[in-house]
Formats: C-alpha cells, sequence, structure tokens
C-alpha cells in the first residue's frame, strides 16, 4: 500500500510505514527480560538506597484537556517499557524490589478513551510483580527519607515532575537540579551508551523512515516552493510511520542560521535548501539526517566546490570513526580538511593545523561534529552533556566552535552517533571577525565578499561504532553531488 501527496504537477510518494516490504511494525516495548536485565544491571551500579524513576504526564498545550501529544521519559521508557502517563517506578538496591505506582482506570477513562490495560497487567508485560496506587509514592518516599536511606533520582526537565519532587523530597524547584544522584547519572549514562542488538534494528528502522523524508524532501526542491510544503510533507511521513519527527524539522534556504524553524520562504533560483530532519518511531528510537540540496536540481559551480569540502568532511569523520579513538579528535580531523579545503579557495591561508589550533575553522563550522542518538535525538542529554559526551580522560575545549562539540568522548563498540560536519556564511559573524581582526593570520576576509548570500551546507549521517570501525546505519541518502542532483531530476 502506498499513499500518494500531489503538489503543484509532480507526485511526491510517501511509503505506508507498516506496508512497506522492507519496514516492519514497531513493538511499543521489548519482552520482560529485557528490562528485568537493564533493572539487574543499574542495581549492581548503585551503592545503596532506593532508585525513583519518574515517567512524564501529560501537558497541556493551551487548556488542561488539550494536551501536547504525549513523550514518556527516556530513561523510564529503558527500565520500565512502559508508555503510558503518570507512572513511576522505585527500585529497591537492597531488597531487589521493583514497584510501579499509578493508578487504574475509571470509568471516565473508558469512556473517553476506550478500554485501557489494567496497571498490574501493565506492570507484567515488563517483568515486574508488584503494583501500588501513584498516592502510596509518597509514603515510600517519605519512609526512605525518614529512615536515611538514599533516594537517587535524576534531573528533572518537565515542570510536572519538577513541582512533584518537590512535593516528594521538600527540595525546593531551584536546587532539585543540584541534589539529583550523580552516581545514578553516571549508571544510566554507562548502560545507555553501550546500544543493544535490538535497539540497532530499532534505530536503523527509524533511519528507513528518515531516508524517505529527505528523499521527499529533494524531490520537493523546486523553484517557487513554500517551505513549510516541504516540511509539512516530510513530518507527515514520520507521523505516518507510527511516530513523529524527533525534533523540530530545521528546513531552510537560509541554511546559515544552524537550527532555522522558519519555513516562510518561497524557494528561489540559486539558493540551496538546508534540511535537518529524523524520524522518531512508536518505540521512540530516532534518526538524525541533514541534506543540502539545491533549489531546481543543479548545483553552481560555487555550490558544488564547497560541497565537496563538507563531502570531503564527512567521509573523513566516518573513516576515523573507531573504538578508541576520542570523537574530539576525529572533529579536529574534519576541521581540518574544512580548513584546508577553504584554503584551496582561497578563502583561508597559513598553517591549517595552526589554523585549526586557534579556532580559524569556527568562522566557518561554529558547532561540533556530532552527538550520541539512540532513545533521545541528542541521547541522554537531559542528564547532563557533560556526562553523557565526555569522561574523566576527555574534557570539554573552551574556544568558540569547538566549545559547542557535544561528543568528545573516547568511542566504544555499540555508541551510535551522528556524523555532521558544515560551512556556513553567516555574514554577521564575518563582520564581528573582520572588525576586531580576530585570526586574520589565516582567513582572506577580502575574498568573502562573494560568499555572504551563500548560506550553509551540513551533511549529517548516522553512524554505528562497530568492534573493527564504524559503519553507515541504514542505506545512505544520497550524498554526493551527482547522486543528489539525480535524486533531485
Amino acid at each position: 500500500m502506498r499513499f500518494f501527496i500531489f503538489h503543484k504537477g509532480y507526485k511526491v510518494v510517501i511509503f505506508n510505514y507498516l506496508s512497506h516490504q522492507n519496514l516492519k511494525a514497531i513493538p511499543k516495548m521489548f519482552n520482560p527480560e529485557t528490562y528485568i536485565t537493564r533493572r539487574e544491571k543499574l542495581k549492581q551500579k548503585i551503592s545503596d538506597g532506593i532508585i525513583l524513576l519518574l515517567g512524564n504526564v501529560d501537558s497541556p498545550m493551551n487548556y488542561a484537556d488539550n494536551t501536547y501529544p504525549f513523550r514518556q521519559d527516556s530513561s523510564f521508557l529503558y527500565f520500565c517499557g512502559l508508555d503510558f502517563q503518570k507512572l513511576a517506578l522505585v527500585i529497591d538496591v537492597e531488597s531487589g524490589e521493583d514497584i510501579i505506582f499509578g493508578d487504574d482506570i475509571q470509568i471516565e477513562d473508558i469512556i473517553w478513551m476506550g478500554p485501557q490495560i489494567a496497571l498490574k497487567e501493565k506492570a507484567e508485560k515488563v517483568g515486574i510483580k508488584k503494583t501500588a496506587p501513584y498516592k502510596n509514592l509518597h509514603t515510600v518516599i517519605e519512609k526512605a527519607i525518614s529512615s536515611g536511606r538514599k533516594v537517587h533520582f535524576l534531573p528533572p526537565y518537565r515542570a510536572e515532575n519538577k513541582l512533584l519532587l518537590n512535593d516528594l523530597s521538600g527540595i525546593s524547584v531551584s536546587k532539585l537540579k543540584a541534589y539529583a544522584s550523580l552516581e545514578l547519572i553516571k549508571a544510566i549514562v554507562g548502560l545507555r551508551s553501550v546500544k543493544e542488538v535490538q535497539e540497532i534494528e530499532e534505530i536503523r528502522q527509524a533511519c528507513m523512515v528518515g531516508y524517505q523524508m529527505h528523499v521527499t524532501a529533494m524531490k520537493m526542491a523546486k523553484v517557487g516552493t513554500w517551505e513549510q510544503t516541504i516540511a509539512g510533507t516530510i513530518e507527515g511521513i514520520a507521523n505516518a510511520a507510527g511516530g513523529m519527527v524527533s525534533f523540530p524539522v530545521i528546513l531552510s534556504q537560509n541554511g546559515e542560521t544552524l537550527h532555522n524553524h522558519d519555513h516562510s520562504k518561497i524557494l528561489q533560483e540559486g539558493r540551496l535548501l538546508l534540511v535537518d530532519a529524523g524520524a522518531e518511531l512508536g518505540s521512540h528510537y530516532a534518526s538524525d539526517y541533514t541534506r543540502t540540496v539545491p533549489v531546481g536540481g543543479k548545483f553552481t559551480q560555487q555550490q558544488r566546490e564547497i560541497y565537496e569540502i563538507v563531502l570531503a568532511a564527512n567521509n573523513r569523520g566516518r573513516e576515523l570513526t573507531q573504538p578508541g579513538s576520542t570523537y574530539l579528535s576525529i572533529h579536529l580531523a574534519a576541521a581540518e580538511v574544512i580548513a584546508s579545503g577553504l584554503k584551496s579557495l582561497g578563502l583561508m591561508k597559513g598553517d591549517i593545523k595552526e589554523a585549526v589550533k586557534n579556532g580559524a575553522h569556527a568562522l566557518f563550522m561554529p558547532h561540533g561534529l556530532g552527538h550520541m542518538l539512540g532513545l533521545d535525538v541528542h541521547d541522554m542529554e537531559d542528564l547532563g552533556q557533560i556526562y553523557v559526551g565526555y569522561d574523566d580522560e576527555t574534557r570539554p575545549v573552551d574556544q568558540f566552535g569547538t566549545a559547542y562539540l557535544r561528543m568528545g568522548r573516547k568511542l566504544h563498540p555499540g555508541f551510535v552517533i551522528t556524523n555532521e560536519p558544515g560551512i556556513y556564511f553567516i555574514p554577521a559573524l564575518i563582520e564581528k571577525w573582520k572588525a576586531e581582526n580576530i585570526n586574520t593570520d589565516f582567513i582572506n576576509f577580502d575574498r568573502l565578499e562573494r560568499y555572504l548570500d551563500f548560506g550553509g551546507i551540513r551533511l549529517e549521517d548516522d553512524i554505528l561504532v562497530t568492534e573493527t570501525g564504524s559503519e553507515i546505519i541504514g542505506n545512505r541518502i544520497p550524498i554526493t553531488p551527482d547522486e543528489v542532483e539525480d535524486a533531485m531530476n
């Protein structure tokens, strides 16, 4: 089965996710043993006390009964797998007991939402035998605190859970992050960083949907097309696959704005369209891709020259990605490819290694090479990006551009990361550096004048670190200039 969308005389094919022969329905949960094993591993990493993992609740959009689409907390999903509102998991490290707190359905729930699964049945599906009413959570936490036991909780990011933790613990909302358990954070980062085989398969499926999104965007990038039409169409592909987009679609012919969510422009001849978008499945595993294409289907010579440099940096980054290497070193190697390419065009000058050491490349790539990917598109960054992207050996670099590198730590087999170098011509940043004489030994500012309306190019793939190296997950979206032009035409 296929769905077709007709737009301005050409046809965009959106494959039905459940019917396409290469795709399969994604289960909401893995088998019970998966969650039992994960919880046992977590208990072994925590010294004592109880672990409190809060699920999310519905958040109102503009009034209480009109809510945003529900999105469960990812760490709760990882250890519990239950994709339902208003649940909490308590794990007793000493006794080994796991308890799910929640409320069973009422007749009103059935009237408005249809038959619901009983709490006990939900718990059994993830290997938990004991359940309790949600209100009893207060009693359990109060008893633990009064008896001097540690209560390990994660830094909350939702207002509702901040208020709940304040009520449960007595800790003011402004201090909750400081009291979050570093022991628990590090334990969860350690477990979730290395993806299981079944997780990699979920990500692979998300990448297949992402592939369809980007190829569709390429075919729609015609002169006169409204950006929002393309953004809405590819978001629909993600929704039709049983999930949603993994983050708000970044799509613009003003690609020099790194996170451009403005889709208001009409595509013009001679511009580049940058599309950064991914799919999140019903299981919540994500993909994240970026492609940049010429509006109308043909690169200009100037565009192709810059594009080839970004592509070379992307390919070099993937080649260097292997166990034992730090992603910081790979980021810097990709930066050297960019600086060398720009020097060949006369836009940069001097010694390439010195240029990168001084951060001169960051005028053109003021961001990092990539980040972790998994249940979150920026996997686990709610736990604290410093714990996810860095370790005791590799620390962040306090320099413009490289300071934005979200993932710098040593790589291990089973890591899933993004590889997304770019080159951007940001007029305001160029003007600032020129006025302040920043990195004048490495940049030919006078030659940048004809690039001020260029925009930007970013090329992003999703990468699995293997035992011997790395691989691009799924079929690679068309990426060479010739492949892109062929796909568009």
